[in-house]
Formats: structure tokens, C-alpha cells, sequence
């Protein structure tokens, strides 16, 4: 007869392609149940976005097939977001595992047509998804999700998210006093609203809250970063070199914060001719590729210049929710998922600093 050991054995020689670590270390078998030939056990993905898990979940199913004591098999295969941030120094936000802003260098680049696309793809992946709209000067999400001027309640002081799609929303555009008037306050006051719109907001459990903050290195990036424990930052530029040049403020500053960058996403990066199928690089080619290889950047993917995408997010009705399928919707799942596997790996990476912590201090 299998035992428990002889499996666990076999399947320490998966590895995750993301975490470089086997799956049995990482914790990843869940409930092993042996009787006589028939083996079951869980198998649990750090993320349901993992752009690996149907390969882990064949690399399982190999290895147990190598045990010839198996007759039976049954394999379930759920996934846990890790938490990607320091929870233990955080009293405010206790239940948001991962804090994502998506910044960029300079407006225009579409940055929140790429944060609302990605809340969407990581939300149909499974995962618990929550997008704040930090941009308090021009706010845009409402009208890209077609949302209109659905105000947020406030219940026992907190402020309830409107819901969209599965997201969990909390936009300075739903307040009907500001829908068409000019933000017009200092610093102090922005920060504040964005601080208020953090941490008195009623997320509840989310894996993912997407933050897409304004452009450039002002007071509105500078408040989250030394409001809360956030996992980390993501880049989008376009590939002109004026353009990439700079993003590299934008990470410079996130850098110099200690806040991890997690990678740069290039938007526009091509059109495709509807008549000849033929990729043009309209704005010019991997100019976001050749900055994250300069400074060592993961690179999350490419999103192509389609008046699909823009059609969608100026009548609230983003490609992801239309048509999930097309290779539009596509090209913004591959970037979700590397996202989400850049998550676990911070996470992973954190783990195992606050090990290092606790034997450092016995």
C-alpha cells in the first residue's frame, strides 16, 4: 500500500515555475486520504490567476502515475491567494491580502483603461477583486464600468463599494456634487480623501485591490505608499521612447520608497490591420521591453492598439465583459496572470523574510 510519505516524496520533485520552490514545501497538498490503491488529496495554487496552474496540475497528475501502488486517483484542485504584503504591521486593512497601483510617468498612456481591464481579468480568474479609482482630479472609472453617478452608502461610518462585474468599486467620480466640476484642492486635502477611501471603506475579504493612481510621482502615489503596506507597483507606458523614459521616474520614486515594482505593461504596443492581419508599430516597437531589461523589470505583456478597447471604455463597456474570448480580452488575462504570479512571488519572498525574522530573534 502508498503511504503518506512515499507521496509526498513523489511529488517534491514539482516545482513551481514561478516560486522555484516544490509544491510540498510551499504547502500546497492539502488532505491526503489513503485507502488501500485509492489516493486523494487537494492541491492548492497560490492564486487561481497562476499562468501555471494547469501545468503544476499536470506535473502532479505525472509524478502520481509513477507510483505504481496507485489504482485510483482523485485529484481536487482549489487555489488560496497568498498575502503579499505585511499584514502583522497593518491594523487598518487586516483582510486584503495584495495592494496593486498601477501608475505610469505621464497621462495618456491608457492607465486606467489597463486597471480596470486587469481588476476584470483577475476577478474571472476567480479571485476576490476590489479597484480604487485614486485618480481624484480626473476620475474615470465610474464611466468606463458604465456606472454612472451610482453614489456610495455609508453604513455605521464606513463607506460601502458600489459593486460592477464581480468588482468591488470606490471612485471620487460617484459623487453626483463632483460628476462635472474641476477638483480644485490642495495636497493636504487629496491626501486625505485618498487615505479616507482606503482605510474607511468597508473591502471586506478581497485577494486583489488594484489601485490606479493618477500620473506622474505626486502627492497621491507619495500617500499610498506611506499610508499602508502595499505588495507592490506596476508600470504602464507606451513603447515611444519619450514615454518609457518617463515611467522611469515612476518606479524611480516607488523605488526609492522601498515599495517593490512588479513589472511594466506596454499599452498600444501594436495595431492589427483589419484588412491584411499585419501587426503596425504605430508608436514605435519593445520600447517598454528594452526599459525593463535595462533596470531589470519584469515584463507583464503588451496590450495592442485596438479602437475595440477604447470604444469599450468610453460607453462603460469594457472588452473583458463583452467579449471575454477575443484576443483582446486575451492579451489582458496574460497580463493578469502575470500579475498575479508576480504576486505570489513577492509573497513567497516575504514568507520567508519574516521566517528569517522570527529564527533571528529566538
Amino acid at each position: 500500500m502508498v503511504s503518506v510519505d512515499q507521496v509526498l516524496s513523489t511529488l517534491s520533485t514539482v516545482i513551481d515555475p514561478d516560486l522555484k520552490k516544490d509544491i510540498v514545501s510551499m504547502g500546497m497538498i492539502k488532505d491526503i486520504e489513503i485507502n488501500g490503491g485509492d489516493l486523494k488529496f487537494t492541491l492548492e495554487l497560490t492564486t487561481p490567476a497562476c499562468p501555471f496552474n494547469d501545468e503544476i496540475e499536470q506535473d502532479v497528475r505525472n509524478a502520481i502515475a509513477k507510483i505504481k501502488e496507485v489504482s485510483k486517483f482523485d485529484l481536487k484542485v482549489t487555489a488560496k491567494v497568498m498575502e503579499g504584503r505585511s499584514l502583522s504591521m497593518d491594523e487598518m486593512l487586516p483582510t486584503v491580502k495584495n495592494i496593486i497601483g498601477v501608475a505610469s510617468g505621464k497621462g495618456g498612456v491608457g492607465k486606467t483603461t489597463v486597471s480596470v481591464n486587469l481588476a476584470l481579468a483577475l476577478a474571472q480568474t476567480g479571485a476576490k477583486v476590489g479597484l480604487l479609482d485614486a485618480d481624484i482630479y480626473g476620475p474615470s472609472v465610474p464611466l468606463m464600468l458604465g456606472m454612472g453617478k451610482s453614489a456610495m452608502e455609508v453604513d455605521n461610518s464606513k463607506l460601502q463599494p458600489a459593486e460592477s462585474h464581480g468588482l468591488k468599486v470606490v471612485s471620487f467620480g460617484f459623487f453626483a456634487e463632483q460628476a462635472h466640476q474641476a477638483a480644485i484642492y490642495r495636497g493636504p486635502i487629496i491626501s486625505g480623501i485618498l487615505k479616507q477611501f482606503l482605510v474607511d471603506t468597508n473591502w471586506s475579504d478581497l485577494d486583489y485591490l488594484i489601485v490606479d493612481l493618477p500620473p506622474g510621482t505626486g502627492d497621491i502615489p507619495l500617500t499610498l505608499a506611506q499610508t499602508i503596506p502595499i505588495t507592490g507597483i506596476v508600470v504602464v507606458t507606451t513603447p515611444q521612447e519619450v514615454a518609457s523614459n518617463i515611467a522611469v521616474k515612476a518606479f524611480g520614486m516607488f523605488q526609492k520608497l522601498n515599495i517593490p515594482i512588479m513589472g511594466v505593461i506596454e499599452n498600444m504596443s501594436y495595431f492589427i490591420c483589419p484588412n491584411c492581419t499585419t501587426k503596425h508599430y504605430v508608436f514605435g516597437k519593445e520600447g517598454a521591453k528594452r526599459m525593463s531589461d535595462k533596470h531589470e523589470l519584469a515584463f507583464l505583456g503588451e496590450i495592442p492598439l485596438n479602437p475595440g478597447i477604447m470604444e469599450g471604455s468610453d460607453t462603460g463597456r469594457p472588452v473583458l465583459v463583452t467579449d471575454p474570448n477575443s484576443p483582446l480580452s486575451q492579451s489582458f488575462m496574460v497580463v493578469a496572470k502575470n500579475v498575479a504570479a508576480r504576486c505570489s512571488v513577492l509573497a513567497s519572498q516575504l514568507s520567508e523574510e519574516l521566517k528569517a525574522e522570527v529564527a533571528t530573534q529566538k
